[in-house]
């Protein structure tokens, strides 16, 4: 049994930040909206430019080295917004310090690593949080209790598309991005929640068959690929995802069709319920207007909704929805991914290593 730190009651919880990239705003405008909970006492980055950007926004205290701000930042918990390759040696940094762990997506590129990062919170008696921010989406949520009131009855079969597109300034924009220790392809990066939603709406996977291409970009790993998939409850699926749509980004979708309902979420990033028909009539079919919203951003607006439960449980209030063991499950899912595009063969899950 993991003993755990006591709970946070009688202050703000104190948060450190570690890359100040992209995704690192949608951080900031989430500790914003709990600021009342949690502060953010210090920002880490290597690009200088960067760094002092994210400082000036945030007003948190600077620091060049990941080493230096574990030494020097009053922090609880250390969020990981870094390339995805550096998530496994940074977040055993953070739990051998005593600090929780909050790493974005993917936790890590390779499975080894990040079964790596458990076992050292695990020994360390600190949390690690995986972001899976788009489990908060209005739309997913209202699915994700059709599935749970067993509104489709069986489910006979599942796609999900995510045509984006990203352009080859968006790989060169930074010498990590586009590699297979550092970033992922397709499927890793971009699709990374799609891929979440595979295990988390239908269930464990039984077997899957892939095939991955770098069509266009000049990158080491794949633009485009395409698997198929059959779950341990018979359903049979696929999933399509290429970054090389013209000329934006068109569609972010699943589609569930059951023996008693079908149901299809898209828009840009799942964001509009564009069909919803069940055989039996529920009070969640008056929500289906009400969910859907518009969006620019195929982030979407789960982070505040992520940090709302990240900070229930440092104060004793809730268990975590996505822990590194959570976190492993899409991970899994990716990894065999990659070796069935690989070897030319069909994968089955779990995986034997």
């Amino acid at each position: 049994m993991i003993i755990y730190p006591a709970p946070i009651v009688n202050r703000k919880i104190r948060l450190a930040l570690v890359g100040c990239g992209r995704i690192s705003k949608n951080h900031f405008g989430a500790i914003e909206q709990h600021s009342k909970r949690i502060e953010l006492v210090g920002v880490c980055d290597i690009d200088p430019f960067a760094l002092e950007a994210a400082a000036g926004i945030t007003r948190a205290k600077p620091y060049s080295s990941l080493p230096a701000m574990l030494k020097e930042a009053n922090a609880d918990i250390v969020a990981l917004s870094t390339p995805s390759g550096l998530h496994p040696e940074q977040a055993i940094q953070v739990a051998e310090s005593g600090r929780h762990v909050m790493t974005e997506k993917p936790m890590a590129t390779r499975w080894l690593d990040a079964k790596r990062m458990v076992s050292a919170c695990d020994a360390a008696g600190v949390r690690l949080f995986v972001v899976k921010q788009n489990r908060h989406n209005p739309t997913l949520r209202l699915l994700k209790r059709a599935v749970e009131k067993n509104r489709f009855g069986r489910i006979y079969m599942v796609n999900i598309n995510v045509f984006w597109t990203r352009p080859q300034s968006y790989y060169d924009s930074a010498a990590w991005r586009g590699t297979w220790e550092f970033d992922g392809g397709a499927f890793m990066n971009q699709a990374s929640h799609y891929v979440d939603l595979l295990d988390w709406l239908v269930g464990p996977i039984e077997s899957l068959q892939a095939y991955t291409a770098t069509l266009e970009r000049d990158i080491e790993v794949e633009d485009t690929g395409v698997v198929n998939i059959r779950w341990r409850g018979g359903a049979l699926g696929s999933m399509n995802v290429t970054m090389l749509t013209y000329p934006s980004n068109l569609e972010g979708s699943i589609t569930i069709i059951g023996e008693k309902g079908t149901v299809r979420i898209g828009g840009v990033a799942v964001n509009e319920i564009q069909h919803w028909q069940f055989a039996e009539p529920d009070p969640d079919d008056t929500k289906v207007k009400d969910v859907s919203y518009e969006t620019t951003s195929v982030y979407g607006f789960g982070h505040p909704l992520y940090y709302n439960n990240v900070i229930d449980v440092l104060r004793g209030d809730a268990q975590p929805e996505t822990d590194g063991r959570e976190g492993l499950k899409s991970l899994e899912l990716l990894v065999a991914i990659y070796l069935s595009a690989r070897d030319g063969r069909r994968v089955p899950l779990p995986l034997d290593y």
